[in-house]
């Protein structure tokens, strides 16, 4: 079973334009709603991909039953641990140019009797996990130091992925785990540099792998991705696609390094998997996740080179 831990889901509106043009009126093309978070997504990649996952973390009381029907239809079972509240509203306005302008709202504040009985249900729910992600920001008002605690809960048995940035990665990175994904620009911010060739990103995931990470797997977005454990390093370039949607695409990714870690695949498998699953979620709009065959068909295509 592969274990995902929502910290801040979100009710991300996703609207079609010809263009956005600020301070003037927009006309809407297309509007979707989508029920995710950052592991949500994850969670429900996984289930794409024939494998037993499991969603937990935050989740609020006046509308949190959506998640739910959401998660049913994808077959996922699920245990939230329930506040007050609503749940976040994003928008993401994506133009004919797929340029994409997001508005993020701010999220419900969370007590701390609830802060120990997530860390008590992911004890519990992890002991029966061969794979653990965390993934996403925190509520308002929580410290980035929680996510060291997250990840002390988290069994021993369990191999470890995290999905966060900044002082929330460095948390996690000094209970120790076993893959982390950011994308550039996610790096960049955290190590406070800008990275201009391999060599440069390959010293920030050396950064990553001291402070207590065993796997690298840096997104580059369109341009593919980069893995690493410090001894051998892998570039896999992505292909050419309609693009009709970013949303979820990094989750995607997260998804499929996540199955193949718990199937104990080596290094290019996984960069393989991870960039096949980010483009296929790309090409879809309307949806947080892949579909298998899009997957598929976009794997068998991928070129893997060392470096």
């Amino acid at each position: 079973m592969i274990l995902t831990v929502c910290m801040s889901p979100s009710i991300d509106v996703t609207i079609e334009l010809d263009s956005l043009n600020v301070g003037k009126v927009n006309v809407v093309k297309n509007r979707t709603l989508s029920f995710t978070g950052k592991a949500i997504n994850v969670a429900i990649g996984v289930s794409r991909l024939g494998e037993q996952a499991y969603a937990t973390g935050f989740m609020y009381n006046e509308n949190g039953a959506m998640f739910e029907r959401t998660l049913d239809r994808e077959s996922v079972p699920f245990a939230f641990v329930w506040n007050s509240g609503r749940v976040r509203e994003n928008y993401k306005c994506i133009d004919k140019k797929s340029m994409l302008t997001e508005i993020n709202d701010i999220g419900e504040q969370v007590g701390g009797e609830k802060l120990v009985e997530l860390l008590q249900m992911i004890r519990n729910l992890s002991s029966r996990s061969d794979v653990t992600v965390i993934s996403g920001g925190l509520p308002r008002g929580v410290e980035a130091g929680y996510y060291r605690d997250l990840f002390r809960a988290v069994d021993s048995h369990s191999l470890k992925i995290a999905d966060t940035e900044g002082g929330k990665l460095f948390a996690a990175l000094e209970a120790g785990v076993d893959l982390v994904k950011p994308n550039l620009e996610e790096m960049q911010e955290t190590l406070g540099r800008e990275f201009h060739d391999k060599e440069d990103m390959l010293s920030g995931c050396r950064e990553l792998l001291d402070r207590g990470a065993r796997i690298v797997l840096l997104s580059l977005g369109k341009d593919g991705a980069v893995i690493t454990n410090g001894t051998k390093n892998y570039y896999c370039k992505s292909i050419n696609v309609a693009v009709n949607s970013t949303v979820g695409a990094g989750d995607g990714m997260v998804a499929a390094a996540a199955v193949k870690l718990k199937e104990g695949a080596d290094l290019p498998d996984i960069l393989r998997a991870g960039v096949a699953a980010g483009t296929a979620t790309v090409t879809t709009f309307g949806t947080v996740s892949f579909l298998k065959n899009k997957y598929e068909e976009i794997s068998n295509s991928l070129i893997i080179t060392e470096f």
